[in-house]
């Protein structure tokens, strides 16, 4: 299966938009953005967790990045609720669910196959004053990607032509990018050597970016 799978093309999603389809488990809905690979695949999804209920326990062979959107996400190693940052690199494992439900953000098959690093990080706490109405956490970095947690005042402008390209999930608030508005929800991928800017609205904006990766996008080798 292939879904926006050309990264050197621009793409705009409103996630809010897009129908929830379910997965192969009861009470387990996603809503599909980029797809390569088959049963086994590099992805990025919106997933969304009905109360009590759980995904099978599984072993992250290529590794599971995500966001908690909503509500309380739960497994064997604690709660992380909304505004957690997570990184379960290649050999973790667990039993994923919501007792209450919850909505992430979920990235498979995105890391470097020799990270061990996995760790939590509350989004939006360790924030560096870049001027001009723009504040960054760095969430992860390393030789494929940077990963940051951007806050901007309302007219504040931030602005880069990344190496590597660019995506970006906005968190809360609005803001302008291009002659495209982004609201809660909007998934932005800008590919390699395209310059983004990307302009608080009324009431500031709140998003993730990861920078950099885009070249090594490719379906999992298994």
């Amino acid at each position: 299966m292939e879904l926006n799978a050309d990264f050197t093309k621009r793409v705009l999603l409103h996630t809010q938009d897009i129908p929830w389809k379910a997965s192969p488990m009861p009470g387990v809905d996603r809503r599909m953005l980029d797809r390569i690979g088959d049963e086994v695949a590099r992805a990025t999804s919106i997933v969304r967790y009905a109360p009590q209920s759980k995904f099978s326990a599984h072993t992250h062979t290529g590794g599971e990045e995500f966001i908690v959107l909503d509500g309380v996400f739960q497994d064997e190693h604690g709660d992380y609720p909304a505004g957690t940052y997570v990184r379960n690199p290649p050999t973790t494992s667990h039993t994923p669910g919501a007792e209450e439900g919850c909505t992430i953000f979920v990235k498979l098959w995105q890391f470097d196959l020799d990270d061990r690093t996995q760790f939590r990080k509350e989004m939006g706490t360790e924030l560096a004053d870049l001027g001009g109405g723009v504040s960054a956490q760095v969430l992860h970095e390393d030789a494929q990607e940077t990963v940051r947690f951007i806050a901007l005042a309302p007219e504040a402008v931030f602005a880069e032509t990344p190496e590597g390209g660019a995506e970006l999930l906005m968190i809360e608030g609005d803001a302008t990018e291009g002659s495209d508005t982004l609201t809660k929800g909007a998934w932005l991928r800008i590919p390699d050597g395209q310059a983004m800017q990307v302009t608080g609205g009324k009431d500031g904006a709140k998003f993730w970016i990861k920078t950099g990766h885009l070249p090594f996008a490719k379906a999992p080798a298994v």
